[in-house]
């Protein structure tokens, strides 16, 4: 489909054991309920996927899909590492220290390095979760740009400052490109503006937040949901950013356009999206 509509993208991989069950452990969390009902995970996942990590054995998504990655690479897309165990990183990195977070991250760039048979030169972090310890990493390295966390949104899913953008965090070298619109699955079922946000219109709403092409946007997906199910969605927003003049790019892409600018610098922040349960790495002027 990317390749249909000549855009560019940037694959970020899970590389090691697929723990997906654990992630029931969140049911006490608020809004996980109020998620999971939205959007259907059963439906889009499966029951078998699930159970990984908690009835079954979590599989090794770097060893049984090696292939598929360097397909990817083959097909002309930019790859990088999203995790190791995207679950045990979800859910952990936040309170651990530099030992545990370097010994995480060394097991994807070793993983990465094992299937691709070249270094890894990008992150965008699992569940948008990070610390100041991984952070440090991507410029020990040699990462010059990464996205690991997201531009602080309004309730409708525009940017809560229209100037949001990439920028450095203070005392460190790599550029962070936030993601800076609303995923499908923290819209669907949501009431905004009087209306219920469906798979009938939300391709819609999300083109009426990128109408003006003056900006820049960092748009994330998730294969198993655009790439499958939800894909005549993700084809709507192809061929809709191409008519609004948007060029399809890369992170790789993005970073040549921005690395000579003077970009700003801010510190490590946390907090909350509409549509999503939890706190997570956020832009946030406000704050």
């Amino acid at each position: 489909m990317l390749s249909k509509h000549g855009a560019g993208a940037t694959f970020l991989f899970s590389l090691g054991p697929d723990h997906t069950g654990w992630a029931m452990r969140r049911a006490l969390r608020p809004g996980f309920f109020q998620k999971v009902s939205r959007t259907s995970v059963v439906e889009h996942y499966g029951v078998r996927t699930l159970m990984y990590g908690v009835l079954l054995p979590g599989p090794d998504i770097g060893a049984k899909a090696a292939a598929e990655m360097r397909a990817a690479r083959d097909a002309g897309f930019e790859c990088g590492i999203h995790t190791w165990d995207h679950v045990w990183w979800q859910d952990n990195v936040r309170g651990r220290d530099a030992a545990w977070t370097d010994r995480m991250m060394k097991k994807s760039e070793q993983r990465y390095t094992q299937v691709f048979g070249e270094p890894p030169h990008t992150h965008g972090a699992a569940g948008w979760q990070m610390n100041p310890h991984a952070f440090a990493r991507h410029d020990a390295v040699g990462y010059r740009y990464a996205s690991d966390g997201r531009a602080q949104l309004r309730d409708d899913g525009s940017l809560a400052d229209p100037q949001f953008g990439p920028y450095r965090y203070r005392g460190l070298s790599h550029i962070q490109m936030p993601t800076t619109l609303p995923t499908l699955d923290e819209l669907l079922g949501r009431e905004i503006d009087g209306t219920v946000i469906d798979e009938n219109n939300i391709a819609a709403h999300l083109l009426k937040l990128t109408a003006d092409p003056q900006r820049d946007h960092v748009y994330t997906l998730h294969a198993e949901l655009e790439g499958q199910k939800l894909a005549p969605i993700f084809e709507q927003l192809l061929s809709g950013w191409k008519a609004q003049g948007y060029r399809l790019a890369s992170m790789a892409d993005y970073y040549e356009k921005i690395k000579g600018d003077p970009l700003p610098e801010h510190p490590v922040q946390w907090g909350e999206l509409p549509g999503r349960s939890g706190e997570l790495i956020i832009l946030d002027k406000t704050m």
